[in-house]
């Protein structure tokens, strides 16, 4: 009965600490992979040295209808479809609104697997942006509300 105990012990101080290090290793690549609003700003201005994407879920466009200027707005469907959509020699940064940045990592992670390796999130979204009182401009073209699964 002890060697139950013991080994259900072990058993659950090795799932724990898989679940510490895969943490971990996330942080480590979100950091790898991710600009803060200052950083950006400066490889936008005077001369943008990165392109910038807008990829928000349509809802939280609709929500908020403001952008980063000179950000290309693509709907995160279709660059997942189709990532050509982005240039693979070229430096990106990729902004949502998700808390986490969960739909920029999501694009960025995906397109790594494909071989673009010059992807960038940006910390914070767009509200990391907007808390540093950089500009935004209203989000002008019409966009689908696909509320599709």
């Amino acid at each position: 009965m002890l060697w139950i105990a013991v080994s259900f012990v072990l058993l659950a101080m090795l799932v724990f600490a898989v679940i510490k290090a895969r943490r971990m290793k996330n942080v480590r690549d979100f950091e790898a992979n991710s600009v803060d609003a200052e950083t950006l700003r400066g490889l936008l201005n005077p001369d943008p040295r990165v392109l910038l994407y807008d990829v928000r879920q349509p809802l939280d466009l609709l929500a908020y209808s403001e952008m980063i200027p000179g950000a290309r707005r693509i709907p995160p469907k279709e660059v997942m479809a189709n990532p050509t959509l982005i240039p693979a020699d070229k430096d990106a940064v990729f902004y949502c609104t998700c808390e986490a940045q969960k739909t920029s990592l999501e694009i960025v992670r995906h397109a790594r697997t494909l071989g673009y390796d010059r992807l960038k999130v940006l910390r914070g979204g767009l509200a990391a942006w907007k808390a540093k009182g950089y500009p935004v401009e209203t989000y002008r073209e019409s966009f689908r509300l696909d509320t599709a699964g």
